[in-house]
């Protein structure tokens, strides 16, 4: 059997509000580096030449436009906060495109959030140049097959403060954002990852976060061999700065790195 390909790239890795924060005169959201202008977090992962992508945020066209992106199997949804979906409409330009509803694997509370948001999909009067969806629900132990894979992807569960969010894993890749604890069942799901992408918002403490330290105890724990920090806010600080003080094999992720797995 030939071998996978497979490319992560990462669409965004700010937090809800971006960086640069609107009406902010901060060191970092006043930095010229691009490092240092993060969109909502959002990643694709490319195998075998088809695309799926990990939340729809306020930022989706301007990163689908960004990359390119001509053409998108299907989106996965970690959980229902709008800087996670605000973006979902502009799947329209794939359902002309590709002549096909866009495939949507969520939880029941993200698919209630949709139908809240975006109450004119689903009425009954279907207005011309709607999105078209195809909903499949899915929890924390969830395997989904993926076309033209020999390897499906997989569900993790974690907390986002008292709301559960799901992270995404691949062969020996995981995603997780917004997370502040897990069970330890879940733990067990994401070790032996090789690369894995966890949300880091800033240094001090957070009540639905991981801060800096605990995103570092997390890698720590689960041992990858690299780690990237997603989801992170201009406190956190400036791009090239944090990057010094990090472990050798963990780095901040920035808007339009691609990751060969």
């Amino acid at each position: 059997m030939s071998k996978t390909s497979f490319t992560v790239t990462i669409l965004g890795s700010g937090t809800s509000q971006g960086v640069p924060v609107i009406a902010c005169n901060c060191t970092v959201c006043l930095s010229e580096s691009p490092k240092d202008k993060r969109l909502r977090s959002s990643i694709m992962l490319t195998i075998n030449g088809l695309n799926y992508v990990i939340d729809t945020g306020p930022d989706f066209r301007q990163q689908m436009l960004r990359e390119k992106v001509q053409h998108l199997e299907a989106i996965f949804f970690t959980h229902q906060h709008k800087d996670h979906l605000a973006g979902l409409d502009d799947v329209r330009a794939f359902n002309f495109k590709q002549k096909k509803d866009m495939k949507i694997y969520c939880d029941t509370r993200v698919e209630e959030a949709l139908h809240r948001e975006y109450e004119y999909v689903f009425s009954s009067f279907k207005y011309p140049g709607i999105p078209l969806l195809d909903i499949e629900i899915i929890d924390k132990n969830s395997i989904i097959a993926i076309q033209g894979s020999d390897a499906p992807i997989s569900t993790i569960e974690a907390m986002h403060y008292k709301l559960p969010v799901l992270g995404f894993r691949y062969k020996d890749f995981t995603y997780i954002t917004d997370a502040k604890s897990f069970a330890d069942v879940e733990i067990e799901k994401v070790k032996g990852s090789k690369v894995l992408i966890i949300n880091a918002l800033r240094r001090e403490e957070h009540l639905s976060h991981f801060n800096l330290q605990e995103a570092l105890d997390f890698i720590a724990l689960i041992q990858p061999e690299n780690a990237y920090l997603t989801h992170i806010s201009h406190l956190l600080g400036l791009h090239d700065e944090v990057e010094k003080e990090l472990p050798p094999n963990v780095h901040l992720a920035y808007d339009g790195l691609q990751i060969e797995i």
